[in-house]
């Protein structure tokens, strides 16, 4: 479903990626945590190209990502992108903030449409709130909203970018609960996140990265309790100790 082979990027000299090789199969989980820094929210933004990578290539769902505007709408139109912000039209309905994508670049009727959006808006648990704008909502049931209508383009791949982090912790399980659920029904789904519960119970594979590299990856039990690399010892301490 995605292939990442020997990916760099740069920002001025920072190099930001060091030759990332990564694959994630159709139905995968894959987590990505590490420090500030490492490199976790480059690498999920140059898999649909909200990043332009430098050199390397990264293949999706067998479209090879270049500079042509047909294979960046081409990838686009297989991956949908949750991030920390929920980035909703707050002068639109939820329902509208929904129906605006797969109307506007899919093309399709919009009863149809709206009768989909009121499906996943049931599926993260809203659809009550349908009618209401973003400001009337909390934070934990805006970024519901934006899974949802990241879901409405029907994507092969759900891209996560640290989905709780500009939560209240109270709204942090709702958002996960969503998550949860949308993983057990055989989402291929890529997950920046430090909630290492989460990364626990949902993931196939865990992926420890810092200074643009990934240090370490394995299955979660293993990556929990038998880390390799000393970095990936010091990190799961320093987080468990938060949570």
């Amino acid at each position: 479903m995605l292939q990442l082979n020997a990916v760099h990027k740069w920002f001025g000299g920072f190099h930001a990626l060091k030759g990332i090789n990564l694959q994630v199969k159709s139905g995968e989980k894959l987590v990505i945590c590490g420090p500030s820094g490492s490199g976790k929210s480059t690498l999920i933004r140059c898999i649909n190209r909200l990043e332009a990578h430098d050199q390397g290539e990264i293949i999706v769902d067998g479209i090879r990502l270049d500079d042509s505007p047909k294979s960046i709408d081409g990838v686009r139109r297989q991956v949908g992108m949750v991030f920390q912000q929920f980035n909703l039209f707050p002068h639109l309905t939820v329902l509208e903030n929904l129906c605006l994508a797969p109307i506007w670049v899919q093309g399709r009727p919009k009863k149809e449409i709206e009768a989909q959006a009121m499906e996943y808006l049931q599926r993260v648990k809203i659809p009550d709130q349908a009618h209401k704008y973003p400001s009337q909502l909390s934070g934990g049931q805006q970024q519901r909203v934006a899974i949802a209508r990241a879901l409405c383009m029907n994507p092969r791949i759900m891209l996560f970018d640290e989905p709780t982090s500009a939560l209240d912790p109270e709204m942090i399980k709702e958002v996960l609960d969503v998550m949860v659920e949308l993983a057990g029904s055989g989402m291929t789904m890529v997950c920046v996140t430090h909630e290492m519960g989460f990364a626990r119970q949902v993931a196939d594979r865990v992926i420890f990265m810092d200074q643009g590299e990934i240090i370490e990856e394995a299955a979660p039990e293993e990556f929990f309790t038998q880390p390799k690399s000393e970095r990936t010892r010091t990190f799961i301490a320093q987080v468990l100790h938060h949570a």
